[in-house]
């Protein structure tokens, strides 16, 4: 059910410097990155202690990103956003920051806004909801439709502005029963508000926020006894003349099950841990209480029951329409044994529905992701239960080894006194199928989670829920990396093709939303196998094709004000797809080419860009003879008739470009001087493309295009195209079924002897490159971090790939090499 896919540990430090202690609170955002804190202290002054937040992107655990905090006390919370790119930290003395990435960088955090609560302990901590609720159908798993099996539920933001719009803001809950609600105004400003949960404000030990589909906020709270009620709370924001307003209302309270029974009245003395089951479901939760020597966990429901009604009222006649009285009740689902004492609790994130038919249409479609919660024991085993019934549904002995049925180690560690390892802090995956647990020594363990929880499944089934899930990533913009742990190397040729298949199933609006992202996890996909890695490239040239294609024309503007509703960008597409012309030029006096003027500046600066579409045309062309040779990068374009059509509009465009800039052409080291390298280049492109266009069954290359392909290398130059460099996540390492020990070190530096490519400005940058440049996250695309750039046509280029890479991956810092 559970395996360790590596350990990160820190690196050794020499003893004069801060070294890191105990972790205490984890977080694992939609973007993939996970953040922890740990306190440093000063070895010649243990007074001096720095509260630090550590950030990773799991596919390269060993870059680690260090904030030191500020905080002046224990951190005690963290949240991400639902972007995944803002981080929340509160810490012991009620001071709250928000963390953003400076410059889109994950290696680079910077804290510009925040509010505080002066002395008042933070005990939950959550961002205000914005209304977007996705629910995830398990039974519609054989759907075609992407809208049946991902649907938008109604939710309600917790606060809207004018016409709708959602308000970000944050929501905090002290130790002293405050709430205060801080909201980020249009204009960059924060505008906090505090107020009791009720009038008479006592001791929160725990607390948890949940939200409800009207709008309204719930918050759980308990003094952190187990004899005492958990409260619960109604909190309603709204903003009334500029200023923000907190409405508490008091909602039914719970005893747990545990302090009623004459057994274990006294036995359980403590709450430990308070959570919602979910955040969009403020019906269902989670309690646990402890002693020294074990714990107890109880999940109760609230529902809505009939009120009784007294004998002097029930003989009288009822009134049409009448319906009996209801009142709202906390019902006990389930409850363990008693269980060793649980360290740390995490809780699925994947929304599907937990009601009874879709729990029994989960069993019948043997779907598990997402119906089990984990929790970590001080014995150093990890249990992963039910969500409702909390039944067993998988074990995991621990990063310490923890002891097995029959085994005496837990004896022995008892006679030497050694604490025992175990999980401190506990984060699942946006797809439940991975673990992030930081231990009591500091090391930063990851486990993947079967799908199947130990189920026996054949490949088939195992293939439909992996491509369930991917297709969940595409349709939400989450990170897809923990479901890549799950895939084999021979499971990728399938996966690939079914998910094309799928996708061509849907609308074609939906398609061009998706265009991106499929491209993007069908080269993450082929990655992990060496007999698809080229088709890898091919994916990758193909997102940068997309790229420069969508900005060339949005280059174009029509001639005249009122033109007709097709832009010229969709005019020179309709019309190179209906013209088969194999003549450049003739195809060109189809268009109007006065949209096409550009000044002769802009077009200078997209001459690396032109450059870079007429080499991959010429190496594409140049490969067709060796189709039938071992695969190599751009093979899959000889088969993609989009692909290819967009190569051909391009070469109309460029064409065109030269007549008012001739040195924006690509340029060709021809054999002949008389040579019109894009005359023929254009006419054997087209001829290609007419054997695989959409509208027609796809055909063999003719022997006559092939001839002339294969007398290509002899007329012009064909260069060597620089393709992505090798992925160094550690994704492509998890293949086998050994942990991998990864040592954490904080800067990561070039490679010696590596000649460096600006893989989207399509510029060389030597062996040593002196600028600063950052790195994608997920492909490994290299770009400098400054543009060189000055004009507008460029800076339109740079805007597509300024937040994200192409691929949708993060972008982290690569420091100069100057050796």
């Amino acid at each position: 059910v559970m395996e360790v896919a590596y350990v990160c540990e820190w690196e050794k430090r020499p003893q004069s410097t801060h070294c890191p202690s105990v972790p205490l609170v984890c977080s694992w955002s939609c973007r993939n990155l996970v953040a922890f804190t740990s306190d440093l202290k000063n070895q010649e002054d243990e007074k001096d202690v720095s509260h630090m937040i550590h950030i990773i992107d799991t596919d390269h655990p060993w870059d680690v990103y260090s904030i030191n905090s500020g905080h002046a006390e224990v951190i005690s919370c963290l949240e991400w956003d639902r972007s995944g790119s803002r981080l929340l930290s509160a810490d012991g003395d009620g001071t709250i920051k928000c963390w953003a990435m400076a410059d889109h960088l994950v290696s680079s955090w910077e804290s510009s806004l925040g509010s505080a609560l002066a002395g008042e302990p933070i005990v939950a901590l959550s961002w205000l909801h914005n209304g977007v609720k996705l629910a995830l159908h398990v039974e519609m798993s054989g759907s075609t439709n992407f809208g049946e099996k991902f649907s938008r539920v109604k939710f309600s933001p917790s606060l809207t502005l004018f016409g709708g719009k959602p308000m970000e803001g944050w929501l905090a809950v002290s130790i002293s029963g405050l709430v205060t609600v801080s909201l980020l105004k249009p204009n960059g400003t924060l505008l906090t508000s505090s107020e009791s949960l009720c009038r008479l404000r006592g001791r929160v030990a725990l607390a948890d926020i949940a939200f409800t589909g009207g709008g309204n906020i719930v918050v759980a709270a308990t003094d952190g006894c187990s004899s005492s009620p958990v409260q619960f709370y109604k909190v309603v924001v709204t903003m009334v003349n500029e200023k923000c307003r907190i409405d508490t209302e008091l909602l039914p309270s719970l005893f747990m099950r545990c302090t009623t029974d004459a057994v274990r009245r006294e036995k359980y003395p403590t709450v430990t841990h308070l959570r919602f089951l979910t955040r969009e479901n403020s019906e269902q939760v989670l309690l646990c209480a402890s002693c020294q020597g074990g714990s107890i966990v109880e999940c109760w429901s609230l529902r809505k029951e009939g009120l009784p009604v007294n004998n002097i009222f029930q003989h009288r006649s009822p009134v049409v329409g009448e319906k009996q009285p209801t009142i709202l009740k906390w019902r006990i689902l389930s409850a363990t044994n008693d269980l060793e004492r649980v360290s740390a609790v995490a809780l699925p994130k994947l929304p599907i529905s937990i009601s009874n038919t879709d729990l029994k249409v989960a069993s019948d479609t043997k779907f598990c992701p997402g119906l089990g919660l984990a929790l970590s024991f001080h014995d150093g085993s990890l249990q992963i239960l039910h969500r409702l019934s909390l039944h067993t549904m998988g074990v995991f002995y621990g990063p310490g080894g923890a002891a097995r049925p029959g085994d005496d180690s837990a004896v022995k560690r008892q006679r030497t006194g050694a604490p025992p390892l175990h999980f401190k802090a506990l984060q699942f995956s946006w797809t439940s199928l991975a673990l992030a647990g930081v231990d009591n020594q500091g090391k930063l363990h990851m486990l993947r989670v079967s799908p199947s929880m130990g189920q026996l499944l054949d490949m088939n089934t195992t293939l439909r829920h992996l491509l369930f899930l991917l297709e969940y990533c595409m349709v939400t913009g989450y990170d897809w990396w923990d479901v890549l742990l799950h895939v084999q190397p021979a499971m990728v040729h399938s996966l690939v093709e079914k998910l094309h298949e799928e996708y061509m199933r849907q609308n074609h609006a939906l398609q061009q939303v998706l265009a991106t992202r499929i491209v993007a996890v069908k080269a993450s996909l082929c990655k992990l196998s060496s007999a698809t890695a080229a088709r890898a490239c091919d994916f990758h040239a193909k997102l940068l094709l997309m790229a420069i294609s969508s900005t060339f024309k949005s280059l174009l503007r029509p001639h005249t004000l009122h033109s007709p509703d097709k832009s010229p960008g969709d005019r020179l597409a309709e019309i190179c797809s209906k013209n088969i012309d194999v003549d450049i030029d003739k195809v060109m006096l189809n268009l109007k080419t006065e949209e096409f003027v550009l000044d002769g500046h802009p077009l200078q600066s997209l001459q690396q860009l032109i450059q870079w579409v007429g080499d991959f045309v010429l190496y594409l062309l140049a490969n067709l003879p060796n189709q039938g040779s071992i695969v190599r990068p751009g093979f899959g374009f000889l088969r993609d008739g989009s692909s290819l059509g967009m190569l051909r509009e391009m070469m109309v465009m460029i064409r065109i470009w030269g007549l008012l800039k001739p040195g924006c052409l690509p340029v060709y080291t021809a054999t002949s001087d008389s040579q019109d390298s894009m005359f023929l280049l254009f006419r054997l492109l087209s001829r290609l493309w007419l054997c695989s266009r959409d509208d027609g069954p796809p055909q063999e290359p003719d022997e006559g295009l092939v001839d002339e392909c294969c007398l290509l290398p002899s007329q012009l130059l064909v260069p060597s195209m620089d393709w992505l460099p090798v992925n160094d996540g550690v994704i492509v390492r998890l293949q086998g079924k050994l942990p991998l020990q990864v040592p954490v070190s904080h800067t990561r530096h070039p490679g010696q002897g590596v000649q460096w490519m600006d893989n989207l400005r399509c510029l060389h940058l030597g062996v040593c490159p002196t600028e600063d440049s950052k790195a994608c996250t997920r492909c490994g695309c290299v770009t400098m971090l400054r543009s060189p750039n000055k004009t507008n046509a460029m800076k339109q280029w740079e805007q597509r790939w300024i937040k994200n890479c192409l691929c949708g991956g993060l972008w982290r810092r690569i420091p100069p090499n100057l050796t």
